[in-house]
């Protein structure tokens, strides 16, 4: 299939996920991971009418930024080393793995210095696995509370990676839990502004994550491929 053609089976399948789950497609916002294609790709997927990109590494982005950072929404979606930061901020318009207070500091420093309010989300380890990063749910709370005094640091949502299940149906606790998790943060009146947004599903799940309120995913393989080129 065509970049194109991969693009409106994707939108096909969002949209029918919507309605399953009474949803409008316009509240869902896909961000092309982009970690395993090449730079020529990353300009097809800019050129497609995707307006969001999403990489891992700096490492791995910085190709890829130099020559294509003026186009489209860059997302940070990976592990975030504090000593990456000043790479990232001013470059990544979000940012979605903000899980510990050393990253937070250095996010809030990198930020003031670049005069910018950085948009984020709180990555959570739902599903308690050891090999994912992420705060555990019990400790968001305390978390969001503390960061309230930094000024250029903007929560605007939670984010979390499933684990990978052969049956896409058994992800969906992951999901819920996290929406929830979200919702209980807004009733409690824990941030200043409520959190509205939920950074979750993957090219395996993405649908089961809208059908429990996505309003963020993430898709590489269904969506840009894993090949240099097209």
């Amino acid at each position: 299939m065509s970049l194109e053609e991969r693009i409106r089976e994707v939108n096909k399948r969002i949209e029918q996920a919507c309605l399953r789950s009474g949803r409008s497609a316009e509240d869902v916002n896909i961000v092309a991971v982009t970690k395993y294609v090449s730079t020529a790709m990353v300009d097809k997927v800019l050129a497609s009418g995707l307006k969001h990109v999403g990489e891992n590494r700096w490492q791995n982005a910085q190709e890829k930024w130099n020559a294509l950072g003026n186009r489209g929404t860059w997302h940070f979606i990976g592990h975030l080393q504090t000593n990456k930061v000043k790479d990232v901020i001013g470059k990544f318009e979000y940012i979605h793995s903000l899980d510990r207070m050393s990253l937070a500091k250095e996010m809030e420093k990198c930020a003031a210095a670049h005069g910018l309010v950085v948009k984020t989300f709180l990555q959570v380890n739902v599903s308690g696995e050891e090999s994912k990063y992420g705060m555990a749910p019990a400790e968001a709370a305390a978390f969001l509370e503390e960061i309230q005094k930094f000024t250029h640091i903007r929560v605007i949502g939670l984010m979390t990676m499933a684990p990978f299940e052969d049956r896409p149906e058994d992800t969906r606790i992951v999901f819920r839990d996290l929406r929830e998790l979200r919702d209980d943060l807004n009733r409690r009146g824990v941030t200043k502004e409520p959190l509205t947004e939920l950074s979750m599903g993957m090219s395996n799940d993405f649908e089961v994550a809208i059908e429990e309120g996505a309003t963020w995913v993430r898709l590489g393989s269904i969506l840009v491929g894993k090949e240099e080129g097209e």
